[in-house]
């Protein structure tokens, strides 16, 4: 492998590891913050005992996020010193806004309401919960604003060879942001949910304060199923406005080589060795321009005719990406999120049946099911970085062009074992901490500290005290 190719592979590799954490802290934030303002208003413990039990785990994750996503940063001016240079003016102003504002926000108030409990008032305390959420959501907002120009770019002029931004509105509103930050939303509250409604599950097939895990599943089952419509949702206007900004992106994700009006939608595809050609397609007439256009008619453009006008516009090269890897990552994120709205459905429906015994069972396939979401997750984060290639920022600059110069081969490769290898202890003891706690259950600790006349009076008038 070439330095470009091994510079592509160590990011990749960090970036996947760093967004194993991100959807989950941007997700379960809220549902921290909800269970402490229900413990607010009616004055209950075990709103209390929840609070800190599902609080708790969202800190190991959330510490995991940070230490991965600033080894991320530092590549842009290690391994990518060349991208940073000609859009750093354009790239490093979310950025800096992400780590100057909305970091600095979460962290600070984190910090408060981790050691705020019984310092500050319970309303006070609960606020500080909520602008951790929003803190941790803002974040990502930048985040995807940068990665937005990326994909998008907006708002900028080239000056001595550099981008240089010049319209910071349009950074801010480009729809290309926008539907990542929408769809990445709803997908880290699908992935609190579902990791919520498994552990609770896991709690209640143990019979292990089965009345308390019983809350946090029926709160989990009603932000899922919305949040799973959601998800599919973002996700299909977000492939709608793709076709008009990547048209590349477009047809790759869906193998669809030749203009069509109207098209045909391929339903399972086989690829040959070099992934970018197609060898067998099962379709189904009409389909995708129905998907596009919503009606059975309508013109999408295809792989063969897009290229062509690349190389009339850009010059000579291949601007196709792996069609292959584009295909199946998108069917299986697809594929998974409509079996998540179904397994949030059935959630609800135990939740609205009053968890009937003969359904409880079923508990136990919840517990397989937090995985789906991080697959999905991946999948989709995949799909979004390599149906781009070979560009780095769209029609601006190639990956090719962005690596550092000065890096050698032997370097990368040193740091890219090194970095599969640290990675790979910290996932052990993270899951390890992650699943010690979560098996644990709710602390007995919380309600040693609240008199017995308390508990009883606040279950049966609801009032606070």
């Amino acid at each position: 492998m070439d330095l470009v190719e091994l510079s592509r592979w160590q990011f990749a590799l960090t970036t996947i590891y760093h967004f194993f954490f991100v959807p989950l802290t941007l997700g379960l934030g809220w549902f921290v913050a909800i269970l402490e303002t229900m413990y607010v208003k009616n004055g209950n413990p075990v709103y209390k005992r929840l609070t800190k039990f599902w609080g708790k785990l969202f800190l190991i994750n959330y510490a995991m996020g940070v230490v991965t996503g600033i080894v991320l940063e530092f590549q842009f001016g290690m391994n990518w010193s060349a991208y940073a240079r000609f859009v750093g003016d354009v790239f490093g102003a979310p950025l800096a806004v992400e780590g100057l504002l909305a970091f600095f926000l979460e962290s600070t108030f984190l910090g408060v309401w981790i050691f705020g409990w019984e310092r500050i008032s319970r309303k006070l305390h609960a606020a500080v919960m909520w602008l951790v959420a929003i803190g941790g959501n803002l974040s990502a907002f930048w985040i995807l604003t940068a990665n937005g120009f990326m994909q998008n770019p907006v708002g900028y002029v080239i000056n001595n060879g550099r981008a240089e931004m010049v319209d910071f509105g349009a950074l801010l509103t480009n729809p290309r942001a926008w539907y990542m930050f929408l769809h990445t939303f709803t997908s880290g509250l699908v992935t609190a949910s579902f990791f919520i409604l498994g552990f609770s599950a896991y709690h209640m097939l143990k019979k292990k304060e089965a009345s308390a895990f019983q809350i946090s599943f029926r709160l989990a089952a009603i932000i899922g199923l919305f949040a799973t419509i959601g998800v599919v949702g973002t996700g299909h206007l977000q492939g709608v406005y793709l076709r008009e900004v990547q048209p590349m992106a477009a047809a790759a994700s869906e193998a669809h080589y030749e203009t069509q009006d109207p098209a045909d939608f391929s339903v399972v595809a086989i690829f040959d060795s070099t992934g970018k050609k197609e060898v067998w397609s099962l379709k189904i007439p009409k389909a995708l321009s129905m998907l596009y256009y919503f009606k059975p008619s309508g013109e999408v453009e295809g792989i063969n005719d897009i290229q062509a006008q690349y190389e009339e516009q850009y010059g000579p090269g291949d601007y196709v990406p792996l069609v292959a890897l584009n295909y199946w990552m998108f069917r299986i994120m697809v594929g998974i999120g409509f079996l998540m709205v179904a397994i949030a459905a059935a959630a609800w429906f135990i939740t609205a049946k009053k968890y009937p015994e003969k359904w409880l069972k079923y508990l136990k396939w919840l517990v397989l099911a937090m995985a789906l979401p991080y697959i999905a997750n991946t999948c989709g984060w995949i799909l979004t970085e390599t149906a781009r290639q070979p560009w780095v920022v769209h029609g601006l600059m190639q990956t090719r062009d962005a690596v550092s110069p000065n890096l050698t081969v032997t370097s990368v490769l040193i740091s890219l074992i090194g970095f599969v290898v640290v990675y790979a202890v910290l996932m052990g003891f993270d899951l390890f901490l992650l699943l010690k706690n979560a098996r644990k259950g709710l602390a007995a600790g919380d309600m040693d500290s609240v008199p017995l006349d308390e508990i009883v009076e606040a279950k049966t008038t609801g009032e606070k005290k």
